[in-house]
């Protein structure tokens, strides 16, 4: 090379010399993702700081969370509901007494006599059949014999023995129950209340249809 003469080629050291356009796109790429790192990592706290422990996915068991956060209730955190109050069940209805049948009857007036003895006697008709019978009560203070007769139609009789204590408390003697061949205006019932001796005295006679006392 002749002296003195400069060359003018590029240097190492030259840096003012410009970079090929490959290095050029490298360095590009490079100073992005650099920058874009750097983005990310100033805008995590800044990101934590706004969303708070609920966004960082922390609970604290007192129902926080996005909705919380929000101010928004969540549908899927229900209280548990109060158990439902059941109706009063009516209490069964007791049944009532059972009615009882109809009875008719015919009876004499009250009778006593001045040993004692008090007596009413009556003929009674219900559910197709009659009997007769006698309310007593003996305060001649010794046992009585009574014996008490049911005539019905057609000479029909019934007739039944009852004894009589020697109490002053009421008492009834009765005949069995037969059925019904007419109304009670078709019977008649007779009482006798007498000593049991060889005697028999009659103390008193009562009928169920005997005539009042004021009548005879």
């Amino acid at each position: 090379m002749p002296a003195g003469r400069v060359s003018k080629g590029i240097g190492r050291g030259d840096l003012r010399a410009p970079f090929p356009p490959r290095y050029v796109r490298r360095m590009n790429l490079r100073l992005i993702g650099i920058g874009a790192g750097v983005l990310i990592i100033l805008s995590l706290p800044l990101a934590g700081a706004i969303a708070g422990p609920d966004f960082a996915g922390q609970d604290d068991g007192k129902g926080g969370g996005v909705f919380s956060a929000l101010g928004l209730s969540d549908s899927s955190r229900t209280s548990p509901a109060a158990p439902a109050r059941s109706a009063p069940t009516a209490d069964p209805q007791q049944p009532g007494p059972a009615e009882q049948p109809r009875t008719d009857s015919s009876c004499g007036p009250e009778l006593s006599s001045p040993h004692g003895v008090e007596a009413q006697t009556c003929v009674l008709v219900g559910e197709g059949r009659t009997w007769g019978r006698s309310y007593y009560r003996n305060t001649s203070g010794r046992t009585l014999d009574a014996v008490l007769t049911m005539m019905g139609p057609a000479g029909r009789t019934v007739q039944i023995r009852c004894a009589v204590g020697a109490g002053d408390e009421p008492g009834l003697c009765e005949t069995p129950k037969e059925a019904s061949a007419g109304g009670p205006e078709s019977y008649s019932a007779v009482a006798e209340f007498a000593v049991p001796d060889d005697e028999g005295e009659l103390l008193l006679r009562s009928g169920s249809n005997s005539p009042a006392p004021g009548d005879r």
